[in-house]
């Protein structure tokens, strides 16, 4: 595997909590509120960065700060009650990565503040009145998954360039479905392409939706960015290589798990500054006067074993703007 490195930024469900070292009693308390599990997370690279930019600003875990974690398991029905669990235990800050988890916070809590991890667009989202100047009580990291829709298609366009026929597979319950529909059609319709909206938020009905895209004879599929999707990310992999369909995704540790091209946010710097600006409220800065953060640059990551696998020739206008190429 080869890899060029960058600075990427500019500057169901139970209320499920892990044991981490008790840190003195009088140490700050962050709520960690994940779209994921601890089996998938906790020790993971993500989780890592996160962790490093609290380390960074001089929070250490079981030394001057504590971690309260509760966990989605890819599912939101309880993204209240692990909110309200958080505020019962003093919380000083919650972090919450995904945007039903931010919204959940968001209407939970006026005082405390949050730091955020949304795909789609914090503005629209109602989580801040601007990026520059947030206002309130949130401010985070705005990683423009739905804006890069178009840029996906148009990806594996590049890769797949006899292909007429596109699938877009959302989750239809997340507020970014809508607007990834709507930027995937805008992009297919300028390449007088057609385009099938598949749609998913279970394990069995993305089993269902890669049959109906074989049905259908959809040449590529793009998946929407969204925490169940990036969830069940193994499963996703093994549907688009049973039925032979060349699949794009947002985050480069699919291609990594054997996924066929990625291209998004480098999803490592992302956690790291939520962990830096946890850290700049700790120590007394206000989430209205740190703005939004949206990514400068973004990862291209392709795996050539599956592009072997799938009869496919990465063209060389690709190779060369990978930042990841997995042999």
């Amino acid at each position: 595997m080869r890899r060029r490195s960058f600075i990427s930024l500019f500057a169901g469900a139970a209320v499920l909590s892990i044991a981490v070292p008790a840190a003195p009693k009088s140490a700050p308390v962050i709520g960690y509120l994940h779209f994921s599990g601890p089996a998938e997370h906790i020790g993971g690279p993500l989780h890592a960065a996160f962790l490093k930019g609290l380390n960074d600003a001089g929070f250490f875990v079981d030394k001057n700060v504590a971690i309260e974690y509760r966990w989605a398991e890819g599912k939101y029905e309880h993204s209240r009650e692990m909110v309200a669990d958080l505020i019962g235990k003093n919380v000083d800050v919650i972090v919450a990565f995904g945007p039903p988890l931010a919204r959940a916070a968001k209407e939970a809590t006026s005082t405390i503040p949050i730091v955020f991890e949304v795909g789609n667009d914090a503005v629209e989202a109602g989580l801040v009145t601007s990026l520059s100047r947030p206002g309130g009580n949130a401010t985070g990291i705005n990683v423009l998954f739905t804006q890069l829709t178009p840029k996906l298609l148009e990806t594996i366009a590049e890769l797949v360039p006899q292909a007429t026929t596109f699938g877009l597979l959302v989750n239809p319950g997340s507020p970014t479905a809508e607007p990834n529909i709507k930027l995937a059609k805008e992009a297919a319709t300028a390449k007088r392409a057609q385009l099938v909206v598949l749609k998913a938020n279970t394990p069995s009905e993305i089993d269902a939706a890669f049959e109906l895209a074989s049905e259908a004879h959809v040449e590529a599929v793009i998946v929407g960015a969204d925490p169940f999707l990036g969830n069940q990310r193994k499963q996703l992999i093994v549907q688009a290589a049973t039925h032979e369909i060349p699949t794009i995704y947002f985050a480069g540790g699919f291609t990594v798990d054997g996924g066929l091209i990625s291209y998004g946010a480098n999803l490592d710097a992302v956690y790291h500054r939520m962990g830096v600006y946890a850290a700049r409220i700790l120590k007394g800065e206000k989430p209205s006067d740190l703005p939004v953060e949206q990514p400068t640059k973004f990862d291209l990551s392709i795996n050539l074993k599956t592009a072997k696998a799938l009869g496919l020739t990465v063209p060389p206008s690709l190779l060369s703007r990978a930042d990841e190429v997995i042999e």
